[in-house]
């Protein structure tokens, strides 16, 4: 997908077209007047956090503060971002340099979820926040109205179930990290009621929901 197949799925048209470039451009594109994509991201985060809890409060108007910051941290986490800018063609859009592209980096969660967030910044610089609010309301619907209940992340539903029983908290520790420098994938083992199990992911946090994910899919079985 290029730049202008991007803004048809926007439905904008940029009035200052370097800013959407830059959205686009990652930071292994930078260098020589060339700005990535760091500081949009920065913006377009704050506005996406802001478009999603005003939209929450009006569309769940009974629950409380707590279940609302779940929910809050939930859609506004790079595992729901991702998706969403692989289907609205972030990837493709995205200027990375051919040794990057050939590595793979356009396909990793964070660097599509940092890009969709930079150019959701971008469109609040070019056109105000009813533009940014228009495609934050279209792309996120179905991952807003698929949450029937406050979502409860596995960190949280792990430590739970041993509390539950008595049985202290879960421990995580951090195995290091494998694969590429370039693109690493953090390892994590956590320890919990006698049992362990291992996750991995980009992000250290990542891997530690992934172990926790891994542990409570075996006590289920």
């Amino acid at each position: 997908m290029s730049a202008d197949a991007l803004e048809e799925r926007l439905g904008h048209r940029f009035t200052d077209r370097a800013l959407l470039e830059r959205a686009l451009t990652h930071r292994s594109a930078a260098g020589k007047g060339i700005e990535s994509n760091e500081r949009l991201e920065f913006l377009g985060d704050r506005v996406l956090g802001l478009v999603i809890a005003e939209w929450i409060l009006e569309r769940f108007p009974k629950e409380r503060e707590g279940d609302l910051g779940k929910r809050l941290a939930r859609l506004c986490s790079q595992e729901a971002i991702a998706p969403i800018a692989e289907a609205m063609g972030i990837a493709a859009a995205l200027r990375v340099p051919p040794s990057e592209a050939r590595g793979g980096v356009r396909e990793r969660a964070t660097v599509l979820s940092d890009a969709l967030e930079a150019v959701l910044g971008a469109l609040y610089l070019d056109a105000g926040l009813d533009a940014a609010r228009r495609v934050i309301r279209r792309e996120w619907e179905a991952a807003v109205e698929g949450q029937r209940r406050p979502p409860s992340s596995a960190k949280n539903r792990l430590q739970e179930w041993t509390l539950g029983r008595g049985l202290g908290l879960p421990e995580y520790r951090h195995l290091g990290a494998e694969g590429p420098a370039h693109a690493p994938r953090f390892v994590v083992l956590v320890r919990a009621a006698g049992r362990e199990a291992r996750g991995s992911g980009e992000t250290k946090r990542a891997a530690e929901a992934a172990a926790a994910e891994a542990w409570l899919a075996e006590a289920e079985r």
